[in-house]
């Protein structure tokens, strides 16, 4: 498998968590979202979208995380990142979908190039934008959490919900907000990255980080 991805995105970092704690090896391919890599004539073949992730599969390219994760639970169950009745599987996705349709989509690269290209945003107007989105989803997803949370965000094993959390809270502060507030997000960070499947998906760690 090789995954096209950046080490900064939000995405790609989540897809990285998936594959460690399935247990996957995997080859990357980095592209500096930054030069505008992933619109690359070469890239878009593989991902018309012109975003990453996309991970290739042999002759199969899969694009968008979530479509990506769905696939890896489905074709390597075990461990599972889904639990086992489908209220609870419909409850680690709705975490999830906190992140990934309310959060994460409003403070993406191509979002914030809009707002300072198109209305003249500095980079106060942006962190202000970033922590208005993420201060609201994170509210929601402390109150789940605490409905049934353990030692990750349903339960005491890592699901889907974590792989979508940790990249946030990473993202988060890189626009400035104080993510102390959230403890129940925060305690499970700090147990997540004790773990080296989530550790060693932490963007610092990739070889296309700055230095």
């Amino acid at each position: 498998m090789i995954l096209h991805g950046y080490w900064r995105s939000g995405a790609s970092y989540r897809v990285r968590i998936a594959l460690n704690l399935k247990g996957l090896g995997y080859d990357l391919a980095a592209h500096d979202l930054r030069k505008g890599a992933q619109k690359a004539a070469d890239y878009v073949a593989l991902n018309p979208q012109g975003m990453v992730p996309a991970l290739q599969v042999g002759d199969d390219v899969l694009i968008q995380s979530p479509a990506i994760l769905e696939w890896l639970e489905e074709t390597y169950p075990e461990p599972p990142l889904l639990p086992g009745t489908a209220a609870d599987r419909a409850h680690v996705r709705a975490m999830a979908a906190v992140v990934g349709c309310d959060i994460h989509p409003l403070n993406n690269l191509r979002v914030l190039g809009a707002l300072r290209k198109d209305f003249d945003a500095d980079q106060a107007a942006i962190d202000a934008w970033a922590a208005r989105w993420i201060a609201s989803g994170f509210d929601a997803l402390e109150a789940l959490v605490a409905r049934d949370g353990g030692d990750f965000c349903f339960g005491d094993a890592p699901t889907l919900a974590d792989c979508y959390l940790i990249p946030q809270l990473y993202s988060a502060r890189r626009f400035n907000v104080d993510t102390t507030a959230w403890r129940s997000l925060t305690a499970i960070e700090t147990h997540a990255l004790a773990q080296s499947a989530f550790a060693a998906a932490h963007p610092d760690r990739q070889p296309d980080a700055d230095a």
